[in-house]
């Protein structure tokens, strides 16, 4: 069964070791994490499906890392000390595939080293949780379309299951919302980023204003986030939830969301 569905940014400047006396510019997303990880940690869930940008992206399929351990660093950011470790859930992978591999492009890689767009969320929103298991997911480049589908059919095997399981969307939204921000400035930054905003607002319309959403609007954005919550929506069509903003910011150029979606 579903039991609690997210979206999550994954800026490593939010570990503590790593952005130090940074993070008193990024408060409302430390914040937002702990609240999010207090509700995770009542809904208890014993495996988390998490969708990366950063994983490994194959252009015509959608792709499942399947590992009996995972273990997560922050040794690219500076952070030589922090060490993750996460147990994979194999069973549940291998059905997602033997459901899904004969209905849309799927493959399947082996690799225990998380990226940091699963390592940063699943740091602050393990906490209040134990003894639960992670299936770390990579979206592909297929189109809009596909990701809904592909959500869609992933949601059918998570209700098959007995297990209590969570999906959680990792990504930021445009890079672009500074004249330092890391991807240059775009007055659509901000434009994209409250149109996403808006729309997860609206659970009845979401589905279908995200497929309308301006494809220039989306490439001048320069975001990460987009695909992966495409997938989630897609998941939680025909659904009922309620969605709520729990924060948003953008102090290094990088809009930062976290929103819950209450089943």
């Amino acid at each position: 069964m579903l039991n609690f569905a997210a979206f999550v940014p994954h800026p490593p400047i939010a570990i503590p070791t790593v952005g130090k006396e940074n993070l008193k510019f990024i408060k409302k997303t430390v914040r937002g994490f702990g609240d999010l990880a207090k509700k995770i940690g009542k809904a208890a869930p014993q495996t988390i499906i998490i969708i990366s940008p950063h994983g490994q992206i194959f252009g015509d399929a959608f792709c499942i890392n399947l590992s009996e351990n995972y273990y997560g660093n922050f040794k690219d950011f500076g952070d030589l000390s922090t060490q993750l470790t996460f147990k994979g859930d194999i069973g549940l992978a291998h059905q997602i595939r033997e459901g899904l591999e004969t209905k849309i492009p799927l493959t399947m890689i082996s690799d225990q080293i998380l990226d940091h767009g699963v390592s940063v969320p699943l740091y602050y929103l393990s906490r209040y949780l134990s003894n639960f298991n992670i299936i770390p997911i990579s979206y592909s480049l297929l189109d809009r379309a596909a990701h809904i589908k592909f959500g869609a059919l992933l949601k059918e095997e998570i209700l098959k299951s007995n297990k209590k399981i969570a999906i959680i969307a990792s990504g930021d939204l445009s890079h672009r919302l500074t004249v330092d921000a890391p991807a240059g400035y775009s007055p659509r930054g901000t434009v994209f980023d409250q149109k996403i905003v808006d729309i997860i607002k609206k659970p009845k319309t979401a589905i279908k204003s995200l497929l309308d959403l301006d494809e220039s609007l989306l490439e001048e954005a320069g975001e990460c986030g987009f695909r992966s919550l495409l997938v989630l929506i897609g998941a939680l069509s025909e659904i009922k939830y309620r969605s709520e903003i729990i924060s948003y910011e953008g102090p290094f150029g990088v809009g930062y969301l976290i929103a819950n979606f209450k089943l």
